[in-house]
């Protein structure tokens, strides 16, 4: 399931990344799995948020490696005793979600 698909044909979008914004995080860009250890290694590298929200809204290209790396994030949180709270998923990546059984894993 893709959240968006760019007009390009059958090139791959740039891999999306975070980005520290505010006191929080934003991601911008595609989150597949052809760029899902990258993107997650990546965000390894900075803190998580002070506020704790993560603004997924800037997803422009999605699969389930998507929520894999979602839930890593927020089991990245648990394990420093800290809580996440993902907002602005997009609607598809959501009904992913539900279809996976995740839902509770991402809220």
């Amino acid at each position: 399931m893709q959240v968006a698909q760019g007009g390009q044909g059958d090139a791959a979008p740039p891999p999306g990344t975070f980005t520290v914004s505010g006191a929080g995080w934003r991601f911008s860009g595609a989150l597949t799995f052809d760029d899902a250890a990258e993107v997650l290694d990546a965000s390894r590298a900075i803190a998580l948020p002070d506020t704790g929200a993560v603004d997924m809204s800037g997803l422009t290209h999605a699969d389930s490696a998507a929520l894999a790396v979602v839930i890593a994030l927020k089991r990245r949180a648990a394990a420093e005793g800290r809580k996440l709270a993902i907002e602005g998923m997009p609607p598809s990546l959501h009904s992913l979600a539900l279809a996976y059984g995740v839902e509770d894993l991402i809220a």
